[in-house]
């Protein structure tokens, strides 16, 4: 059986709809980081033993209860008619220049892509994937976009630095998509 702290950790991670992180924990449950970070190892390992289908995962710099991916078709049919649209491929395709690149502006995307990005940023900042972090001091200081906790927290992501190198993603790229993985993560329209 689980200890006290453990337990309570079950239950924040259980009830929040966000990664928390562990100086949250810590204040939530009044426990030191180290006593903290055991408890997440014990109950990380007690729904492992136990054969659960929830797992503890460390996203956006804090932690989650999560469903096991091996539940992921089943789990999803719940959430077929509230998924939100899909990214079309422009927005892929700026986002990925934004976070390989952050912080950068609109040009810098342009540049890249070799297309006008406005829609495509705005929807990107209506989903939250990326922010406004500033302004680029040069002649007529243009905003600089970043991307955010939520952009992480999409891509199951719990740093930036996890992003895929680009070595992999040419690698990736020159062979075809890896077996079992799903091409159709966005749309085919360009804009």
């Amino acid at each position: 059986m689980l200890d006290r702290l453990s337990r309570d950790i079950e239950a924040l991670l259980f009830a929040t709809d966000r990664p928390l992180s562990i100086d949250e924990l810590c204040e939530l449950t009044g426990s030191g980081e180290d006593s903290v970070s055991q408890a997440i190892e014990r109950l990380k390992a007690a729904l492992e033993e136990s054969g659960h289908s929830l797992v503890i995962a460390e996203i956006a710099g804090g932690f989650r209860l999560m469903t096991d991916a091996t539940h992921g078709e089943t789990v999803a049919q719940l959430f077929e008619d509230r998924r939100p649209g899909r990214l079309t491929r422009a927005a892929i395709e700026t986002l990925a220049v934004v976070a390989y690149n952050q912080p950068c502006t609109r040009a810098a995307v342009e540049a890249v892509r070799g297309v006008n990005c406005d829609s495509a940023l705005k929807s990107l900042l209506e989903r939250n994937l990326i922010r406004i972090c500033g302004r680029q001091e040069t002649v007529g200081r243009p905003l600089t976009y970043a991307t955010t906790e939520d952009f992480l927290s999409y891509f199951g992501l719990s740093d930036i630095d996890h992003l895929p190198r680009r070595r992999e993603i040419e690698e990736i790229l020159s062979t075809g998509m890896p077996a079992g993985q799903d091409s159709d993560l966005f749309e085919e329209n360009r804009g």
